[in-house]
């Protein structure tokens, strides 16, 4: 049960931190990546309280969370490029990378205890 409600509490902190005045929108991106569960819908059972998700199902596996922190790095990178300097794409991309790797983190919590 604590696990799900980290799942939406870390989102809501985070959007508070890092960008207070538009929170709500990025709570909402943060909330959005936790479709990436939808790869549970690959394992037979589809939910197993004693399996760690993280290498397990395709989209909790090191190459996974590799273009996460691509997607988590790319306003960083692209800031560079003025046409992109400001642009709203370049950060939801930047907010979506964080949500999936904050979630591979809070599954991956759940693989050490």
């Amino acid at each position: 049960m604590l696990h799900i409600v980290l799942h939406f509490a870390a989102p809501a902190v985070i959007a508070l931190v890092i960008a207070r005045d538009r929170w709500l929108n990025t709570w909402l991106i943060l909330m959005a990546t936790m479709l990436v569960d939808v790869d549970h819908l690959l394992a037979n059972p589809v939910y197993d309280p004693e399996r760690c998700s993280i290498g397990f199902h395709p989209l909790h596996t090191v190459p996974a969370m590799a273009v996460y922190a691509v997607l988590l790095a790319s306003p960083v990178a692209l800031r560079r490029i003025d046409a992109l300097r400001n642009s709203v794409v370049v950060r939801v991309f930047g907010l979506i990378g964080l949500g999936l790797l904050v979630h591979m983190v809070l599954d991956g919590i759940d693989c050490v205890t």
